[in-house]
């Protein structure tokens, strides 16, 4: 059918016609799904438009016909206004160039697919610059449709994918850009970007650093680096970076957001607060900075400018993590002021938003886990094993669920003289993670314990070579004492107790990494604070006595002084005035708590759930749970 309009004359007949066959299409949700009609057509079509070779005045002929045909038939002005706009293009795109031989062309249909590609790659990235992010990845997947290895256009699938926060998407076609060209440095540095944004901190280290191995003056790279440094807690090499970008780029956002985090972690909030709005005086529309405003004082009621300024923002359909960052701020500003119904359900969302770009807990398998260890290191097992161990006493393990006081007790420890913190180590994560099919077997053996308690040790002395007691604050560590107290026996382990449900609720207030995926659902983290509470339960009975120090953090606040002895005791370590004025302690604190440990013991966090009673759903069974 349509070979046979081609064969009429006249231009019009042939916008007439084109535009028949497109109104069949019977298009009335979008402009994008109006030019994907119109392309269905005009790719049967380009031979024949080709041969037509339509001057400029026939070719506007055709155009008006076409558009006032589509108007005739009842489709929407601004689907027939842009799929003209498209048809125009296209025709003009599709003519041979002036004065050029028959040899020096491509063929019809390979000129029509050169010409198609280019569109949609133009188009796509016009759409892209407009926040149009969902017309975009419409056109970017055409154009792979047609082209599966364009590697640009498959980088851009995924830029686009990562505004819609379909982040595990766009990491996938991030590796093929880069498998199709190795050398892509933009696609190296949104992996990076996509992998952080996901959780996978130290893997996103990597295409990173290879980012900038390809292009060293690639700024957005350097920083992007900084930031995930900032999230391993290497601080002074993230500010270097910063800094470096920053000589080059006096104005980069993403720079000065990072040594704002910086500033904030190393308890220089003044500072930090002078940097992110300095940062929204760059980039007003950057949600990252303004929810760091939250985070580094108590907000108050005459903070209601920056509230309207978050919700307007929050609501301006940004990418589902930047929102989830104001959500979160937002709920810090309604919990400070005391309103809490506004804050819960600010929270909520943010935990909605976070778990839309998380794997799902899986229950069945953290049951099993914790089946596992609690089988394979009995009290008969730790008691018999014998060698490979190290006798050192300088590792402290501070545990407890996230949020229960381990950030404020090793602030405390860390301020003795003797002693210093490292913050969260994954030394043992990590281990377990190298060894899970051995562990789930029987114990290590003693070459392995022998070779993780040297290399334990060295990690330890990265941070002091000279204290007597170094602090490994993990929370995750909690599960893996078994197989710690196997390389050090002679380790002393501070556990924090706190109420279970201010302990959930205020992990469910918190932003955590993504792959700490219960965190974000409240029947999520009674399973696991559960699970956590037996295997606790079985460490206290089967390791000996004298290595678990428990610490009931509402007695901590109560009494400083009178368990700070204790802890110090247990340490062996002596009475040291400066413990009791933790919060002047000056060292960095890579945690969420790194705002609350620089204040003075308050004691208002205990029994904080009342303020949300109503709301506590499946977090009330935990009350009777003690661990």
């Amino acid at each position: 059918m349509i070979r046979e309009w081609f064969r009429a004359r006249a231009a019009v007949k042939i916008g007439t016609a084109l535009a028949d066959q497109f109104a069949l299409q019977k298009v009335s949700v979008s402009a994008t799904d109006g030019e994907k009609a119109l392309r269905q057509i005009l790719q049967q079509a380009d031979p024949e438009i080709h041969t037509l070779r339509a001057n400029v005045d026939k070719r506007a002929k055709l155009a008006d016909s076409f558009k006032w045909r589509l108007l005739e038939k009842g489709v929407q002005r601004v689907i027939a206004d842009e799929v003209t706009q498209r048809l125009v293009v296209h025709l003009s795109l599709n003519q041979r160039s002036p004065g050029s031989g028959h040899n020096s062309v491509a063929s019809p249909a390979d000129r029509s697919n050169s010409n198609e590609r280019q569109y949609l790659f133009t188009q796509g990235n016009k759409c892209f610059a407009q926040g149009a992010y969902a017309q975009a990845l419409d056109l970017y997947q055409d154009l792979v449709a047609l082209d599966p290895r364009h590697a640009d256009a498959l980088n851009n699938l995924g830029a686009a994918l990562c505004k819609l926060g379909r982040y595990k998407e766009a990491e996938d076609y991030f590796r093929q850009a880069i498998g199709i060209n190795p050398n892509y440095p933009e696609a190296h540095n949104n992996l990076g970007n996509v992998l952080r944004w996901r959780g996978r901190i130290a893997e996103a280290e990597i295409p990173l650093r290879r980012a900038l191995k390809l292009k060293p003056d690639y700024v957005d790279a350097r920083s992007s680096l900084g930031l995930t440094l900032v999230l391993l807690g290497r601080l002074r090499d993230a500010k270097g970076r910063f800094a470096k970008v920053l000589k080059s780029a006096p104005g980069h956002a993403d720079a000065l957001l990072g040594l704002g985090q910086v500033a904030s972690m190393e308890g220089r909030f003044d500072e930090a607060q002078t940097l992110f709005n300095r940062v929204l005086e760059i980039n007003p529309r950057m949600p990252g900075a303004l929810a760091a405003l939250a985070g580094v004082r108590k907000m108050t009621s005459r903070d209601g400018a920056w509230l309207a300024a978050a919700e307007e923002m929050a609501a301006k359909g940004i990418a589902p993590l930047e929102e989830a960052d104001l959500r979160f701020a937002i709920g810090k500003y309604h919990d400070d002021v005391r309103d809490f119904a506004r804050a819960f359900q600010s929270y909520k969302r943010a935990n909605e938003l976070q778990k839309a770009n998380a794997e799902n807990y899986d229950r069945k398998a953290r049951t099993h886990f914790v089946d596992d260890l609690i089988r394979v290191y009995s009290r008969h097992t730790l008691s018999s094993i014998e060698g490979g161990a190290s006798a050192s006493m300088k590792p402290v393990f501070v545990v407890g669920m996230m949020r229960s006081g381990t950030s404020l007790a090793e602030q405390i420890i860390s301020s003795h003289s003797a002693a210093k913190g490292a913050g969260e180590l994954g030394f043992w994560s990590d281990a377990v993670h190298q060894y899970e099919a051995v562990i789930k077997q029987g114990p290590l053996g003693e070459p392995t314990r022998k070779k993780l308690a040297e290399a334990y040790l060295r990690s330890l002395a990265s941070h002091s070579v000279d204290a007597l007691r170094i602090v490994d604050k993990a929370p995750v560590n909690s599960d893996y004492l078994g197989i710690i107290h196997s390389a050090f026996p002679n380790a002393r382990i501070v556990y924090m107790r706190r109420d279970p449900i201010d302990t959930c609720l205020s992990i469910y207030f918190q932003q955590f990494s993504p792959s700490m995926n219960f965190t974000m659902d409240l029947s999520d983290l009674a399973h696991y604070y559960r699970e956590h509470q037996r295997l606790i339960a079985h460490w206290r009975t089967v390791l000996p006595p004298g290595t678990i120090l428990d610490v009931p953090y509402e007695r901590l606040i109560a009494d400083q002084e009178g368990w700070t002895h204790k802890i110090l005791d247990f340490l062996g370590l002596e009475w040291d005035e400066r413990c009791m004025d933790f919060h002047k302690t000056e060292r960095p604190v890579v945690t969420a708590s790194h705002w609350q440990v620089r204040q003075r013991i308050y004691k208002d966090s205990a029994g904080r759930w009342r303020n949300y009673e109503k709301f506590l759903g499946p977090l009330r069974e935990l009350r009777n749970l003690d661990t």
